[in-house]
This record gives C-alpha cells, sequence and structure tokens, in this order.
C-alpha cells in the first residue's frame, strides 16, 4: 500500500512562528525528490524556497498561495515515491480471460526538477519537446530558457517570467503583469519593475498608504529581529571575550594564492575567518550545537550560520552546511550563494533551519570590534571586526602587522570563559596556519 505523508510549513528559525505561502512550484500529479524546491514561503525576514525530504508525488495541494499558517501546518500531501507507478488498467481483452499481451517497454523519463517545471510553464515551453543536456538527460532551466528564446508563441498566451516576489507584490499593488517589462535576467519581471509601473499608474493624488508598503515589511522584519533578540539576551546568560589575531602570515600566504587567480576566482580574507571559525567549533564542540529542553545538545556536524545584511534593512543568517569540511574554493562558492540567495529573495529552506554556530563579520563597514547576540537555541557567536594595521611585537621585534579582533558571545549554561578562551586561541593558532585551512577536513 503506497504510504502517504503530509508536507508542513517548516520552521524557518527559531523566530518563526507562521508563514505566507507566496507560490506553489509544483502541482499535482508531479513527482518530486529529495531537496526539490516546492514551495515559496514569506517569513517577516524573507521569501524563501522550501524544500522536500523525501522522494513522492504531489497528491494534493492543502494550502492556497497568500494564506498565512502556522508552523506545523500541513501544506500539501504526498505518496511514498517507492509505490508511484500506476497500477494497470484492465483491458477488455484481460477481461473476458485473454492472455494478457505485454506492454511495449518505454524508456524512463528524466528527473525534471519542480523549479525547472514551473520556470516552462511560465515560459509556455513544453517539457516533451526538450532535449534535456544533463548527464542523464536532465532538462536544466538554461534548456527552457533556450526553448524559449527559440520559440515564437502567440501574442495572447498571457505567460510572463516574474520572480515569485514580484508576482505576489503586482497582486498587493493591482499591477497586471503583463503590463509590465521586466528588466531581470532573459527578461523577468522583479519587484522594482512592478513598482515602478505602480508608481506610473498612480493617481498624483496622495493616497493612504497601503499596509503592504516596504516600509511596513521592513518595520515587521526588525520587529521581528527585536523580538529574538530580547528573547535571546531575557534567556540567555550571555559571556563574552575577545582577543586580536595578528594576519600577517594568513594575508601573506592569501596574496601568494590569489597572485595567479583572475579575479572572479580569487579569495577574500572572510573566507579564512569563515574556515578558522568552523574548524574551530570543531575542535570546541560545546560551542557548536543546541540549548533545548533545558540541556545542551552537540550538533553532529558544523553548519556555520552568516549573518548577512539585507540591501532593504535587516539581516538573515543562513547555514553554510559542513563548512569545517570544506576547502577553501568550495567555501568561497557557497559564501557567494548564500549572500547572492539572501539578497535576491531565494534563500532555501534547508539553508534557514540549521545553523548550528553564528559568524557576523563587519569589517567591511570598518567596526573594528563587535559585540554579537546569540541566535537561540545556538550557544555561541563569533564576531569579526575590520583588519587593521597595529604596532605590534612578534618574535621579539616590534613592527606594524595587520591584525583583527575576534571575539565570542556564549552560553554560561553550557561553558564558561576557559572554554571560550579555548575557542578563540584555536581560531588565531589555525590562522597562523593558514595553508592548513585550505582542505576539505578538519585541519590538525
Amino acid at each position: 500500500m503506497t504510504a502517504v505523508a503530509d508536507f508542513r510549513m517548516p520552521s524557518l528559525g527559531a523566530d518563526m512562528d507562521e508563514g505566507t505561502l507566496v507560490e506553489w512550484l509544483v502541482a499535482p500529479g508531479d513527482t518530486v525528490r529529495r531537496g526539490d524546491s516546492v514551495a515559496v514561503v514569506d517569513t517577516a525576514k524573507a521569501a524563501i524556497e522550501v524544500e522536500v525530504f523525501t522522494d513522492g508525488v504531489v497528491q494534493e495541494l492543502l494550502v492556497e498561495p497568500g494564506t498565512t499558517v502556522s508552523v506545523g501546518t500541513p501544506l500539501a500531501r504526498l505518496s511514498g515515491g517507492d509505490h508511484t507507478e500506476a497500477p494497470p488498467v484492465a483491458t477488455p481483452a484481460a477481461a473476458v480471460g485473454a492472455a494478457p499481451q505485454p506492454l511495449p517497454p518505454t524508456a524512463p523519463k528524466p528527473h525534471v526538477s519542480p523549479v525547472v517545471r514551473h520556470l516552462a510553464h511560465q515560459s509556455g515551453v513544453d517539457l516533451a519537446s526538450v532535449a534535456g543536456s544533463g548527464a542523464h538527460g536532465e532538462v536544466s532551466r538554461d534548456d527552457v530558457r533556450r526553448a524559449a528564446a527559440a520559440a515564437k508563441p502567440p501574442a495572447d498566451t498571457g505567460r510572463v517570467l516574474a520572480s515569485p516576489r514580484a508576482r505576489r507584490r503586482a497582486g498587493e499593488l493591482g499591477v497586471d503583469l503583463a503590463t509590465v517589462q521586466g528588466t531581470g535576467a532573459d527578461g523577468v519581471i522583479t519587484v522594482v519593475d512592478v513598482e515602478r509601473t505602480a508608481a506610473a499608474e498612480r493617481p498624483a493624488s496622495p493616497a493612504a498608504a497601503s499596509p503592504t508598503e516596504p516600509g511596513d515589511k521592513r518595520q515587521a522584519m526588525r520587529a521581528a529581529i527585536g523580538a529574538l533578540m530580547a528573547r535571546s539576551k531575557r534567556e540567555i546568560p550571555h559571556y563574552y571575550l575577545r582577543t586580536t589575531v595578528d594576519l600577517t602570515r594568513a594575508l601573506a600566504w592569501l596574496a601568494e594564492r590569489n597572485a595567479a587567480r583572475g579575479v572572479d576566482k580569487r579569495l577574500v580574507p572572510a573566507v579564512l575567518l569563515l574556515k578558522a571559525a568552523a574548524s574551530a567549533a570543531r575542535k570546541v564542540p560545546d560551542t557548536n550545537g543546541f540549548y533545548v529542553d533545558g540541556g545542551f545538545r552537540r550538533a553532529d556536524h558544523v553548519h556555520l550560520g552568516v549573518a548577512v545584511s539585507l540591501r532593504g534593512g535587516g539581516l538573515v543568517a543562513p547555514a553554510i552546511h559542513d563548512a569545517d569540511q570544506r576547502g577553501l574554493d568550495d567555501l568561497m562558492t557557497a559564501l557567494k550563494d548564500v549572500v547572492s540567495r539572501a539578497r535576491s529573495g531565494r534563500l532555501r529552506a534547508s539553508q534557514m533551519s540549521d545553523p548550528t554556530i553564528t559568524v557576523t563579520n563587519l569589517g567591511e563597514r570598518g567596526v573594528e570590534e563587535v559585540q554579537g547576540v546569540i541566535y537561540p537555541p545556538q550557544v555561541a557567536l563569533v564576531g569579526f571586526g575590520t583588519v587593521v594595521e597595529r604596532p605590534w611585537v612578534a618574535d621579539g621585534s616590534l613592527g606594524v602587522h595587520p591584525v583583527v579582533v575576534a571575539t565570542l558571545a556564549a552560553d554560561h549554561r553550557v561553558t564558561d570563559g576557559h572554554t571560550g578562551g579555548r575557542y578563540l586561541a584555536a581560531v588565531d593558532a589555525l590562522l597562523q596556519n593558514p595553508d592548513q585551512l585550505d582542505t576539505g577536513r578538519e585541519p590538525e
């Protein structure tokens, strides 16, 4: 018998109690695989692509787009992936006892992700006519875009390419997407395009502000951040430590490493700091995990939360998974991905739900020292300031060295200053041996 499971509204952070379903990326009958994005959910902070964590077939969509529901509410119903073939239908010959005829063999159809299927639907592309360029014939987004560019659909198809946030914003402002000129990649309509069109159509006379204006969105985000940080300071007994790290060796190694690279392939100092923070969490595991149900639970992996400031104000802290096990090039790619996704409203649920320790780096803002607030239920937050040149004594000689202030905010219910000091000492030691950081494993 085919197993049936509910796909529920996930918790995308400790400060999330409910979310708004913005858009479905699948339809009943679609086959999904673990990790496929199936819906876009709006939280107080960002619109996030939500993935499924099991294979299966979508049987029923239970919540309409635009509906706000609590965490844990069933959103859709899936059947188990092991029993998704349709049962054979009895033919007239079989009904009267004739020998059944074998069905002609059919080649298995390559898997198409819900995101690609959704793009094809928006573009008016028939997936059956698209030749996939993937290793096993999988159809990619680029394949769909090429097919859409080659096709000449009738002018009245009504299909337009728009981001999920743009569609939602168009609904809020009463803008017909067919009248909007898209300026995004491949002509995709963005939120800015929708708001520009709405402003052009708005009458000159002043009107009452809409409760969904961007300012209200920012206010909701600030309220969510404020509530979480107030809870953190109220419930978590913070203690703070700081140390100054000499980066002479690290930056010299980085300059040598980058010398033979193109600009787009170069590593930035922040990647060294992130790798050191993640590797130190592996070495001092009492800083890496969660305080829940009155006790500490160590995490099995180091999923490094990275605080990212958003262009419209506010911040999010998506996770780079297994950051301690990544080489620096891999970590650099992952960092670019989470920053890009955070600032374009395309974060995935898996990036928001399970960071085990968070780093905030305000070096690019010129801040020399950061005293952060822990993201519950995590038990530690690491801060890095800007790299500055300071008088420094090394090997008995006084000189001018590049240094950075590293700080640790930690939970006194789990650790004390001795453990926190070990953590910062581990960060320092790792940055004195940068070549050990450039591996896909934990440095010795």
